[in-house]
């Protein structure tokens, strides 16, 4: 059974994701779903991966969902470590220069 995380820790991340890393939702997205994707919002997550709302080039809108490079996860600490894998994951498709982490 996946592992569904608390309610506050959900929105915590959520929140950080989408308030300090718009870019990365995007570059995400970007490597994993839509090359073509004009932005993205992180919308929840589980302990198998991520989701996300999408907006394409052409403003529709769809719904993604990517998993955990590392594979299934059960506590908070392991999604940082796995949203930082998805990004320098992304970062080495999309011949991008990582920030610092």
């Amino acid at each position: 059974m996946t592992h569904q995380f608390p309610a506050d820790v959900v929105d915590a991340v959520l929140r950080h994701m989408n308030d300090d890393h718009r870019d990365d939702n995007a570059l995400i997205v970007r490597a994993f779903v839509d090359s073509s994707a004009a932005s993205a919002t992180m919308t929840g997550f589980d302990g198998d991966g991520g989701e996300w709302s999408i907006v394409a080039s052409d403003g529709s809108t769809t719904t993604a969902r990517v998993s955990w490079p590392g594979g299934s996860i059960t506590d908070r600490p392991s999604v940082r470590r796995e949203v930082v894998a998805l990004y320098d994951a992304a970062c080495v498709k999309l011949d991008v220069t990582p920030r610092p982490h």
